[in-house]
């Protein structure tokens, strides 16, 4: 064999090989997929020895922190069953987590926004997730991200204690999409806490047969996220003196037509919790700064629907309510009324659908738009 024809048969021989260990050669550049059954990293117990194909790691924040940074690809992460006790900020693109196990593969932690953190001061709320999303990319199937905060024992506590209604109270929140956080993917994932559950603020969210549990405000923020057959289940308030609670606490801008969106859900309780003691919803209005001081933002108008959901009779029939907000003159209890945001309802069933909510029904053809969250 000539020179020429051995080199022409060893890259021959190298795109075969590459081929096979699942690699694409183009234009002289090499990037890697694993093949099937491989990981990029592999979280689990050194005692196990049942796991997939990848380079090991003793916890999830390791195997986060050897996700490339500027990475154009999935890194894929797979997480064995048992509780994972971190406090995790995930900032490199395109990771994806798989969970060995939905019920039993769970990223956990406790924070809760009046308690005091390692370092002498308050979590406060932006502290508190268990997970923080800061790229774009993220996708996570079969496993649980759970704030295991107490908020029932809070509640029953006597005495002093933390009160929802604080800025230091229990908010504790589970997952935050924070900013830099956009097309991300969530299925068959359980995001459980009390107050503050789930935190999308930022980009936009699909969720598929997620269940999402909590008591107060525990789907909140800015961001666009579209929840897909999914059950939003509100958790006991066994506070005589608190006992409201609240799904949705949208924070959405007015240049945002989309914001919290629910699709064919179901709206479920715990046992215990009261016929008609949980709204749908309430508008955030958060506090930025301003030349002219620090108050409400007014481009916040938060906007949520529900469509073709059933919901059982947990749901209060005004289904909306008002909230609080700081106004430009320093007032910390301006209200700010469900008619001055965007709420929406179309074809809700069960005991408690309601279909003379006020201002809140919309027909077939709005609802079809709101189903496809925006490019």
């Amino acid at each position: 064999m000539g020179i020429d024809s051995m080199d022409q048969h060893l890259a021959f021989t190298r795109r075969q090989t590459l081929a096979a260990a699942g690699l694409l050669v183009l234009a002289g550049c090499v990037t890697a997929e694993p093949p099937a059954g491989h990981f990029d990293a592999v979280v689990a117990p050194l005692a196990r020895t049942d796991v997939p194909a990848g380079p090991r790691h003793a916890s999830v924040g390791g195997a986060l922190a050897a996700a490339p940074l500027a990475g154009t690809r999935p890194f894929r992460i797979w997480i064995a069953r048992g509780d994972w006790q971190e406090q995790l900020t995930l900032s490199a693109p395109h990771v994806h987590l798989h969970g060995e196990e939905r019920a039993t593969t769970r990223l956990c932690f406790t924070a809760a926004s009046g308690l005091i953190a390692p370092d002498g001061r308050p979590y406060g709320t932006f502290r508190t997730p268990v997970l923080t999303v800061t790229a774009p990319g993220f996708r996570a199937s079969d496993l649980t991200i759970e704030n295991t905060f107490d908020g029932i024992a809070e509640m029953r506590r006597t005495g002093a204690r933390l009160l929802s209604d604080d800025p230091r109270g229990p908010q504790a929140v589970a997952l935050m999409l924070n900013q830099n956080s956009d097309d991300a993917v969530l299925e068959r994932v359980t995001i459980a806490s009390h107050q503050d559950t789930f935190f999308p603020d930022a980009g936009r969210t699909m969720l598929r047969d997620c269940l999402i549990s909590g008591s107060y405000d525990f789907i909140f923020g800015a961001g666009a996220a579209l929840f897909e057959g999914c059950e939003i289940r509100s958790r006991l308030r066994p506070d005589p003196a608190q006992v409201t609670g609240y799904i949705a606490a949208p924070s959405t801008l007015l240049r945002h037509a989309t914001g919290l969106v629910f699709d064919r859900c179901r709206l479920t309780r715990d046992d215990g919790v009261d016929d008609g003691s949980v709204y749908l919803g309430r508008p955030w209005r958060p506090s930025a700064a301003f030349p002219d001081g620090r108050y409400g933002n007014p481009e916040a108008a938060g906007m949520t629907a529900y469509l073709a959901c059933w919901m059982d009779a947990h749901i209060a029939p005004a289904g909306w309510t008002e909230m609080w907000y700081t106004d430009r003159s320093g007032n910390p209890r301006t209200m700010l009324q469900p008619e001055e945001a965007r709420f929406a309802e179309h074809g809700s069933t069960g005991p408690g659908a309601r279909g003379e909510r006020r201002g809140s029904q919309i027909d077939a053809g709005e609802a079809a738009v709101l189903r496809r969250l925006p490019r």
